[in-house]
């Protein structure tokens, strides 16, 4: 058991070395936003090749965070492709030069990796549940994981359309599912990680919700939610009143 949680761990530690190796060449750590779920579906992977006798459930589970991971990575890839380094990262590059570069591979890369390895435990979960078959709870999971990715896709178009618009950098996207939720795309992905840990708890797999607590957390408190909002309003004169008009992320009718 201790041996398999491990190859998970050595697997996104990889996965992140290679993405160190990448952002080397490139002089962009931003493409550690594109590797975060392909380390994610990877340690999964690893963990479903590993266990001889998982079932249905673990195959399920997995093609779930691989159509999420690809997709997420493709649409990074597109948003990012040709652009400077996201202002998130050259705020942490200033921190910590010289030689960032080097240090990015503890400071960035292998932090990404743990969380990415303690986030995918309901995968793990899956993978041993064996041979139980599917029930009425897998069903809820995966529907609660459907409505998730498709709020997330849709989010994620709607504001690529807006960003092409010229007045972008100033203007607030509040049209769409924009309209009922300021991160409709976070909320996407808080309910595609609460279905999946559904699935793994449905084999027995209770014990595996602290992956998306975590990941719950950090949505809400670190790097979604707080972290876009915390000079947005500065930037964007008409946020406020975005704020004061539309829930922060559970989508809801305007006030």
């Amino acid at each position: 058991m201790l041996q398999l949680v491990l190859t998970g761990l050595a697997t996104t530690a990889g996965l992140m070395f290679v993405a160190w190796l990448l952002s080397l060449a490139l002089r962009n750590v931003g493409i550690v936003d594109v590797f975060w779920g392909l380390a994610i579906a990877g340690a999964g992977g690893t963990w479903l090749l590993l266990q001889a006798d998982a079932g249905p459930r673990g195959a399920l589970a997995l093609l779930l965070a691989v159509l999420w991971a690809a997709r997420l990575a493709l649409h990074i890839l597109w948003r990012n492709w040709g652009k400077p380094e996201d202002r998130r990262y050259r705020v942490i590059r200033a921190r910590n030069e010289p030689n960032f570069s080097f240090k990015s591979l503890y400071l960035v890369f292998a932090l990404q990796a743990l969380l990415a390895w303690l986030v995918a435990m309901p995968l793990l979960g899956t993978a041993l549940s064996g041979a139980r078959p599917l029930g009425p709870f897998d069903l809820i999971g995966a529907l609660l994981w459907f409505a998730g990715f498709l709020l997330q896709a849709t989010a994620d178009a709607q504001l690529a359309r807006f960003q092409q618009r010229p007045d972008a950098d100033r203007a607030v996207m509040n049209r769409g599912v924009w309209r009922y939720s300021r991160h409709p795309n976070y909320f996407g992905e808080f309910l595609m990680w609460w279905g999946i840990w559904v699935i793994a708890a449905a084999g027995g797999a209770w014990w595996t919700i602290f992956g998306p607590l975590l990941i719950s957390f950090f949505l809400l408190k670190v790097s979604g939610v707080a972290l876009t909002e915390k000079d947005i309003a500065s930037r964007r004169p008409e946020y406020q009143d975005y704020i004061r008009r539309t829930s922060a992320f559970v989508p809801l009718p305007p006030r």
